[in-house]
């Protein structure tokens, strides 16, 4: 615990001054980043190579090696998104509510850093600079926790950020990689109150519910997408049949990827949408019902509800009706993101009423849940929980609120 103990008290440290800091010197701060990225192309990548090599020889499977690959593009590409950041409002400052009570007192509310952010991720090395440049621009401190197959490159990018740091007005220390990765320091980690305000989990269903079970620092939940597109009777076919393909296959390792399609039994147009999707590659699992119409779909299991496949499969199931659609979602969703494709506005409305979920689509894709998408600019990961922040969170997602209170001698009776 050595380590951990040590960053973690420069962090505590660091935040103070973070919280002090203007939107110029956090942006001035977040140029030095971008430069040294593109300065350092070859060190970070002769470094990632050797991730790489181990990966390869661990017999990682191809999506993962090209999660953890690097590229100079790739680095260009974090570098543009620094540069994007500075573009965006500092919250910091921001009054969110103003106010004046009977007897004089004048409250506001107004936008604070959280103050110390523990980011706990799997393999993705670009991770590293997107969380620390988030947690930086508003006002945070932040300790970067990644998966020991992506060592070596979360190290390299960590060194030359902090080597940044060191010639910009924000204190190098506000930036720490935990470089042991164990998972005896994760759980210390995950437990350390007295210097962490929160966690923010990036990564599968095994990492998420590894942090929220174990952690007693406060947890904001990014979560698992298995998220489901509804075709209402009412649905027009082209318009359903577009959703339906751009929802699981534009991109379909990302968590708002569509993974149910729940199909109402009076649609008239469910073969030529099922052969659409089986022609573009989709494996199709399916009801019953199903599988005896379309000879090219496999039998559904009871888990294929459950899963979030992250790949071109696509369960499939034939509903009643929309209660019977909703029942559906309240059972087997995850809260993340859910769409309803009709032309009934009632519909649409007990639809928008009845789902409990981060997001909620009417006649669009639900690859749409994403910070940039949303016009936030950038994200540190979708939440599906309902407190403090839902959805794509953004930097003002990475802050508070406090206070404000001006008085003139008053007293309570």
């Amino acid at each position: 615990m050595g380590e951990l103990l040590e960053k973690a008290k420069l962090l505590k440290a660091a935040s103070y001054q973070m919280a002090m800091l203007t939107e110029k010197e956090k942006n001035l701060a977040l140029e030095q980043i971008a430069d040294a990225l593109l300065s350092n192309i070859d060190f970070i990548l002769e470094e990632n190579s050797q991730d790489m090599e181990a990966g390869a020889a661990a017999g990682f499977a191809p999506p993962l090696l090209d999660r953890l690959q690097l590229t100079e593009e790739r680095i260009r590409q974090m570098a543009d998104g620094v540069r994007q950041l500075i573009e965006l409002t500092d919250p910091v400052g921001e009054t969110t509510e103003k106010w004046t009570l009977e007897n004089g007192l004048n409250i506001q509310t107004v936008r604070v850093p959280l103050g110390v952010i523990g980011m706990v991720y799997e393999a993705r090395p670009n991770v590293t600079v997107d969380a620390a440049a988030l947690c930086l621009k508003a006002g945070n401190a932040v300790l970067l926790r990644g998966s020991s197959s992506a060592a070596r490159s979360n190290l390299a990018l960590a060194k030359v950020m902090k080597a940044a740091l060191q010639t910009s007005p924000l204190p190098e220390d506000a930036l720490q990689l935990l470089e042991d990765t164990s998972r005896e320091t994760a759980t210390e980690m995950f437990r350390l109150n007295d210097y962490l305000d929160v966690l923010i989990p990036r990564g599968g269903a095994g990492l998420i519910q590894t942090v929220i079970k174990q952690a007693t620092v406060p947890v904001l939940e990014t979560g698992v997408g298995n998220c489901h597109i509804y075709i209402d009777d009412s649905a027009e076919k082209d318009m359903a049949i577009a959703i339906a393909e751009n929802a699981k296959l534009q991109r379909p390792s990302v968590c708002n990827a569509a993974e149910t399609l729940l199909i109402h039994k009076d649609w008239p147009h469910r073969r030529a949408l099922l052969q659409s999707l089986f022609d573009k590659g989709v494996e199709l699992r399916g009801s019953a019902d199903l599988t005896a119409e379309c000879s090219f779909m496999k039998q559904a299991a009871d888990e294929d509800w459950h899963t979030e496949y992250l790949a071109p499969i696509l369960a499939v199931k034939t509903v009643e009706n929309i209660e019977d659609a909703i029942l559906h979602i309240q059972t087997y969703g995850t809260k993340h993101s859910e769409a309803i494709v009709s032309e009934n506005s009632e519909q649409v409305n007990m639809f928008f009423r009845a789902i409990d979920a981060a997001v909620l689509y009417h006649n669009a894709s639900t690859r749409f849940t994403d910070g940039e998408q949303f016009g936030y600019g950038a994200e540190i990961g979708i939440s599906t929980q309902k407190l403090h922040a839902r959805g794509p969170m953004g930097l003002r997602a990475l802050t508070t609120v406090k206070s404000l209170v001006e008085g003139t001698g008053q007293i309570r009776h």
